[in-house]
């Protein structure tokens, strides 16, 4: 689970936070990737009112609270501050009213204050918290950029991956992560590739080391982050399995509930990986264009056979019309 201690060492500097009061509670958890503004339930609305969300107080909250008896404030106050707060940010140019700090400290409910205009922060907070909550996982391969597709190289140990990837740096693509890529689901459709910080623009080639490939190559061939378009899995040729020649059918595989084309690319010594690898982009790019060669091909081949069906059809009843 997220914290607001984490929101607050990880974002406080960017969004200008500063802590106030309810300091104990930096422990709270933060259940749900939104944030409110308590208009309608400072009014006393409380219907369907979610207590779990991060709670943002603008000028209009502030002033509002303002204009209250000091009873009537702490009523107010009393029932929309509960236990499952996570936490509260007052916005904008007014300061915090005396009893909402009051409150928050006894509650143990974090209070924190920025000079960040109302809209403005609850656009930020809710990007970074749709970040954070993002689904995700880890998986083990090599994550590089070839003619701006995203292309995730998996396989066994040592069956070539970062070598494979080497091959492509050095004809000008870009590395994003080598051996552990992170994987997020963003806006619920698409994946984005990341590595660890640990080991940015790093890669492992046994036999050689650690290198370090913006220095090798120049920042132009790595990146951050990229959208994962396509997964290879590299293995070792097997003469003994069939490898599809022809390219009719669609291989998926499902990462984070998203189907993402899959290939499988045999590998053995005199195999060109890196040359494969960029034609397997080509021919996704135009896939994407309303290309398909495999199926091009088919419908060529499909209507040669039927010519020629045709033409034996057209002989025999030629024949038979001589022979009467």
């Amino acid at each position: 689970m997220y914290s607001v201690e984490e929101l607050f060492e990880k974002y406080g500097t960017r969004l200008g936070l500063r802590l106030i009061a309810g300091k104990e509670g930096l422990k709270r958890l933060i259940k749900l990737p939104e944030v409110h503004r308590p208009g309608l339930s400072l009014s006393g609305y409380l219907k369907n009112y979610v207590s779990q969300r991060l709670l943002i107080f603008g000028n209009v909250e502030t002033l509002f609270l303002k204009d209250l008896d000091k009873k009537l404030r702490i009523e107010r106050l009393r029932g929309i501050l509960t236990q499952q707060t996570p936490a509260v940010i007052v916005a904008g140019r007014f300061l915090p009213v005396k009893e909402l700090v009051t409150f928050c400290e006894q509650a143990g409910i974090p209070l924190f204050r920025t000079n960040i205009p109302t809209m403005n922060l609850v656009s930020k907070m809710t990007l970074l918290l749709n970040e954070e909550f993002s689904p995700s996982m880890t998986c083990h391969g090599t994550l590089v950029e070839v003619f701006g597709v995203g292309v995730m190289i998996q396989g066994d140990s040592s069956v070539g991956k970062s070598e494979a990837a080497l091959g492509l740096i050095e004809r000008g693509h870009r590395l994003i992560s080598d051996d552990v890529v992170r994987i997020k689901l963003r806006e619920g459709t698409y994946l984005e590739g990341s590595g660890p910080e640990l080991t940015r623009h790093l890669m492992e080639i046994r036999g050689i080391g650690i290198l370090n490939v913006a220095h090798l190559y120049g920042a132009v061939c790595v990146r951050d982050d990229k959208k994962i378009d396509i997964v290879v899995k590299l293995e070792d040729w097997d003469d003994r399995r069939f490898y599809d020649r022809i390219g009719l059918d669609e291989k998926y595989c499902d990462l984070l509930g998203v189907k993402v084309p899959y290939h499988i690319l045999p590998v053995k010594p005199g195999r060109d990986v890196a040359l494969l690898l960029e034609t397997i982009v080509l021919n996704h790019r135009l896939k994407e264009m309303g290309y398909h060669s495999a199926k091009e091909f088919n419908v060529k081949l499909l209507e040669t056979i039927a010519k020629k069906q045709n033409d034996r059809k057209q002989v025999r009843e030629d024949f038979s019309k001589s022979k009467n």
